[in-house]
């Protein structure tokens, strides 16, 4: 999913892709800002848009510059590298890979699940966040009370749901 964040007129694209109709909706937030890049291989159309309006591509960005965002390591290891973005003011927290709510991720009764591969790490520094809204890359937005809730919940089954995703694989593979 490609995310659109408006602070004070301005808006920051996460992981776009060159839709029309998603643009456009953006567009009619406010003034663009900026676009990142938040996963290593998520380039996507991400720095041809930012030429095209005019703002900086920001890849794997240590920080934004003049914006409400902090943004935080996730993972950092060869092949992947991660940087999730915490709104402080919003409690709003973007994951873009290493939790999602999509059916490969969700396994288990939860909303929110691990990343299939990161699993066996547990993602334990993603604790120290209680958004009030947790936006994924791959599923649906959570929302409200739930959203602390059912990060926390994943965090914690990360290792335990492994066999619901080994018993789950071939129906998700056949999925697609």
């Amino acid at each position: 999913a490609c995310h659109a964040l408006c602070a004070e007129g301005r808006v920051w694209l996460v992981d776009p892709v060159d839709e029309p109709e998603p643009l456009a909706r953006a567009a009619a937030l406010g003034r663009p800002a900026g676009v990142m890049q938040l996963l290593d291989r998520h380039a996507r159309d991400g720095a041809a848009i930012a030429q095209r309006l005019g703002v900086p591509h920001l890849r794997l960005p240590d920080a934004i510059p003049d914006s409400p965002f902090e943004a935080v390591s996730i993972v950092d290891v060869p092949k992947w590298r991660e940087v999730g973005l915490w709104w402080p003011q919003t409690r709003t927290l973007v994951v873009p890979e290493a939790v999602g709510t999509a059916p490969a991720f969700a396994v288990g009764e939860g909303l929110v699940g691990v990343h299939p591969v990161l699993r066996a790490f547990g993602m334990a520094r993603l604790r120290r966040w209680e958004p009030e809204l947790l936006l994924v890359g791959h599923g649906p937005p959570v929302a409200g009370s739930e959203a602390t809730a059912a990060l926390h919940q994943a965090l914690a089954r990360s290792r335990s749901d492994l066999p619901r995703l080994v018993a789950k694989l071939p129906a998700l593979i056949r999925s697609g």
